[in-house]
């Protein structure tokens, strides 16, 4: 199947960006747990250095499957279905979610593939497999969730079959469109149809758990506090109404 071209709604509002990157990933599972989704959270993506900041972008998606001799060598790093084509196709401002099936011993991409994504624009890269050249990937500056560093290369151990198709990617199923947010704690996705109900949510769930932080400061007890029940409600509502939070 060839790639799907990347729609016009890979942008994103600069307000819901910058709305999404004053939430933490842990706030939105929360939100999203209310919705009944428990399986946003990509296991084995983590940033590769700390204090990268919070960072929003529709998912552009790539996939890999496990190596078949025939196909995995490396002069399907030419091919038309291959990562530098599909890099091509990136829109700026799109974060790219690889799913590399969690393999540990063959690096995705190394220093020139994300050198000419941070040219693109891109901004960030998530997998849960590995990079290579970790070294020259971190003289990038593009911003990295992956699980670690390993010296072979990709055809070692995958198959790059396709992008902006629907992936696994650290057990959570990710569309092209989809909305990823990374911090600290790892990569979320937030499915496109509920993004309205994310931004109408998850800032309010802020300023609350804000709020019991400032409560559990001055040594109020958690029964009650948290979760909030209608007391601890009404002292938010109150608080909030008074310019005091």
């Amino acid at each position: 199947m060839p790639p799907v071209p990347a729609p016009a709604t890979m942008s994103l509002d600069a307000k819901v960006v910058e709305t999404l990157s004053q939430v933490t990933t842990a706030t939105l599972t929360t939100v999203l747990l209310k919705k009944g989704l428990r399986n946003v959270w990509l296991r084995g993506a983590r940033p590769i250095r700390s204090g990268q900041p919070r960072l929003v972008g529709r998912a552009f998606t790539l996939r890999f499957v496990p190596a078949r001799e025939d196909l995995a060598t490396p002069e399907s790093w030419g091919s038309p279905i291959s990562t530098r084509a599909a890099i091509e196709d990136m829109p700026a401002g799109c974060i790219a979610v690889v799913d590399s099936m969690g393999v540990q011993d063959a690096g995705i991409f190394g220093d020139i593939l994300c050198a000419r994504m941070a040219k693109r624009g891109i901004t960030a890269l998530v997998t849960d497999g590995v990079v290579r050249d970790l070294h020259g990937v971190l003289g990038t500056n593009l911003p990295v969730w992956c699980s670690g560093a390993a010296a072979p290369a990709s055809v070692t151990s995958l198959t790059f079959t396709a992008w902006q198709q629907p992936i696994a990617c650290g057990g959570v199923a990710v569309f092209p469109g989809d909305v990823m947010v990374c911090d600290d704690d790892g990569a979320v996705l937030v499915p496109s149809a509920l993004l309205d109900h994310v931004l109408e949510h998850a800032p309010e769930q802020e300023r609350l758990e804000g709020w019991i932080m400032k409560e559990v400061d001055r040594g109020v007890p958690l029964p009650g506090l948290y979760p909030a029940n209608a007391e601890a409600k009404a002292r938010y509502e109150a608080d909030k109404a008074s310019g005091k939070i």
